[in-house]
C-alpha cells in the first residue's frame, strides 16, 4: 500500500511517525460492524468485545464498501466510516480537528485525504490515492 505523507510518498512497510501509523491502523483494523449494518460476517477485532472504557472500539469499517460497487455515493459511506474511525484523535485530545475528503476519482478509483490539525497548530496530511484498490485487491 502507497500513502503520501505530507507530499511525500511512502510504503507501509516503511518507517513511519507514530500519528501517521496510528492512523493507518485505525483505518485498515476492521471494527465490529453495526447492528445496521448487517453483514454476513460482523468481523471485527474480538477486543472490541470487552473495552476498558465503555464504548471504545478500534479500527474503522471500510471493510464493509468491498461488497458494494464503486459508485458516486461510495465516497460519502467511506468519509462516513473514516471519520468514526478517526474520532479518538480528537476526544483523546491528540489533535483538535481532523477532516477527510473522500472523492471517487476514476470508474475504479477512490481518493482519500485525511488532514489532521494538530493542538500545536501544525498539520498532517495522509492521502491515499486509491483507496478502492487497497480495499478490493
Amino acid at each position: 500500500m502507497i500513502l503520501v505523507v505530507n507530499g511525500a510518498e511512502q510504503k507501509v512497510s516503511d518507517p513511519m511517525d507514530a500519528l501517521t501509523r496510528a492512523v493507518v491502523i485505525s483505518l485498515f483494523t476492521w471494527r465490529h460492524a453495526e447492528t445496521d449494518d448487517s453483514p454476513e460476517d460482523p468481523n471485527g477485532w474480538w477486543g472490541d468485545t470487552y473495552p476498558t472504557q465503555q464504548n471504545d472500539r478500534i479500527g474503522s469499517r471500510l471493510y464493509l464498501l468491498k461488497r458494494q460497487k464503486l459508485t458516486n455515493k461510495t465516497p460519502l459511506k467511506a468519509r462516513e466510516y473514516v471519520t468514526q474511525a478517526l474520532a479518538w484523535l480528537t476526544s483523546d485530545g491528540v489533535a483538535a480537528r481532523v477532516d477527510v475528503t473522500a472523492e471517487r476519482t476514476g470508474l475504479s478509483t477512490l481518493y482519500l485525504a485525511v488532514m489532521i490539525y494538530r493542538n500545536d497548530g501544525t498539520t498532517q496530511e495522509i492521502r491515499f490515492n486509491d483507496l478502492w484498490s487497497e480495499l478490493n485487491g
